[in-house]
């Protein structure tokens, strides 16, 4: 039996020495609650990572990772950025400027490329949490404390 694929973000942290878990589904599933129900994961530690812009004519391209069952509060979100005005990107200039595919969008695939990083603070409760490994039918489940370390992501007060 051949050896199966690794993703970008598997091969992070492999080099980094973290360890996770892999979760496959169907391609096909692009919510959390379906992921969840398909990999038998409590809903709660199954997360979203959204592209979000500066909305008010300023640079900044922000990947903020919230949980799947929640929706970003914008102007909250901008409230913690410091900003006067954020959007989510379109699901076109999301995948445009990820280069991954929405349902696959994936921090860990996104280091060094000029995105501030960014976890909801519901994450500060949870010890494991479920992220995008980088292509849509594959998750991974590490702890919240390695993807902090590996992503130099900040809290926010976003949803």
């Amino acid at each position: 039996m051949a050896a199966e694929t690794k993703t970008l973000a598997m091969r992070i942290l492999d080099q980094h020495k973290i360890p996770y878990g892999v979760l496959r589904f169907s391609e096909d599933i692009h919510d959390g609650v379906g992921v969840a129900l398909a990999t038998g994961t409590d809903p709660s530690l199954v997360y979203k990572t959204l592209v979000v812009e500066d909305a008010a004519g300023g640079k900044g391209n922000f990947l903020i990772i919230i949980p799947a069952e929640s929706e970003l509060d914008l102007k909250r979100t901008a409230t913690s950025l410091g900003r006067k005005k954020v959007r989510m990107a379109s699901l076109k200039d999301a995948e445009k400027r990820t280069g991954l595919k929405v349902g696959g969008i994936s921090a860990l695939v996104l280091l060094n490329r000029g995105f501030s990083i960014y976890l909801a603070e519901q994450a500060a409760d949870l010890s494991r949490i479920v992220i995008s490994a980088g292509q849509r039918g594959i998750n991974l489940r590490l702890a919240v404390v390695d993807l902090l370390r590996i992503t130099g992501a900040d809290w926010i007060d976003c949803c």
